[in-house]
């Protein structure tokens, strides 16, 4: 473990953007978001202008949510780094050392909290004071701005799988059909993982996460969404 409380937390940040289940989440996302442009396309009508607008509007949507789940992820970064400074300031200026033990254990899991004996959250106060002054306020690290950008890649390329169909087929019903089946096997992929992850059965899950998918996109595509 680091003696520098900066580096520690902004390796939390970097593994944190590696998690499985945030990209999951983030293609998850960047999928839907582009199945609502490609799904409100009627393929009785569209004509090149129509699909090269949804094109536009789908490269465009996912760009700009990319953009702004990226500033919210950079947002979360920094109140974490403030909330977990204000909180080691707090051990280490308190003069209630069964306040400061509290203060520990209320940022652990809360099993790993359940089995600490005193004397353990008691040796973590006394390390946490030995360790060199905090800095004044918490701050973005590179690895924060690089899992910002990830993100934003995970969202926005998430786009291009669905919409390449419409990019090199002429004729709009196959390049819908493609399309569909691409959709149909990213959404199936993430609910795989989504259930290997949680425990639950990947198939299942992979099944009901494109019947959930449909849903969702059927209902943003009635609401104008």
């Amino acid at each position: 473990m680091s003696t520098d409380p900066k580096q520690d937390v902004a390796d939390q940040s970097s593994r944190r953007v590696l998690e499985p289940m945030s990209r999951v989440n983030e293609v998850l996302f960047g999928l839907i978001m582009v199945l609502t442009f490609t799904g409100s396309l009627s393929v009785a009508q569209a004509g090149r202008d129509e699909i090269h607008k949804m094109l536009i509007g789908a490269l465009g949507c996912n760009l700009a949510w990319g953009l702004i789940d990226g500033l919210f992820y950079l947002m979360g970064c920094l109140a974490e780094k403030g909330q977990n400074l204000m909180t080691y300031v707090a051990v280490r200026t308190t003069t209630d050392p069964q306040h400061a033990r509290r203060l520990i254990a209320d940022k652990l899991p809360p099993v790993v909290a359940s089995i600490l004996e005193t004397e353990e959250l008691e040796s973590m106060r006394q390390r946490l004071k030995q360790l060199p002054e905090p800095p004044k306020r918490a701050s973005l690290s590179k690895e924060d701005w690089l899992g910002a950008v990830g993100i934003f890649l995970l969202v926005f390329l998430s786009t291009f799988p669905v919409v390449i169909p419409f990019i090199f087929m002429q004729s709009v019903l196959p390049a819908m059909r493609v399309s569909n089946a691409i959709a149909v096997a990213m959404m199936l992929a993430t609910g795989y993982s989504y259930g290997r992850l949680t425990g639950y059965h990947p198939w299942r899950v992979g099944i009901a996460m494109v019947i959930l998918g449909a849903i969702v996109v059927s209902a943003t595509i009635a609401l104008g969404g």
